[in-house]
């Protein structure tokens, strides 16, 4: 009887670990459910042709800062 209280006595802390292991896989999954339908609800990122047509024109260019003050002057003073 001796020898059976002892294995009894020494499988608790192990069942405990694994009761705790099992519960946090479950919540791992549980948060990577939740964390993927809350990403569906969320509204796409708004597709090139829905977004500013003034982006649109720039989209993929590059302009050196000169060509950029030059842009800025003619929307300041139209007509020059």
């Amino acid at each position: 009887m001796t020898a059976m209280r002892t294995l009894a006595a020494e499988a608790q802390p192990a069942l405990f670990l694994i009761v705790a292991g099992v519960v946090l896989v479950v919540l791992l999954i549980g948060a990577f459910w939740y964390g993927s339908r809350r990403r569906r609800r969320l509204a796409a990122p708004p597709r090139p042709a829905e977004q500013n047509p003034l982006m649109q024109s720039r989209e993929d260019a590059w302009q050196t800062p000169q060509e950029h003050a030059r842009e800025e002057e003619r929307h300041r003073y139209p007509g020059t």
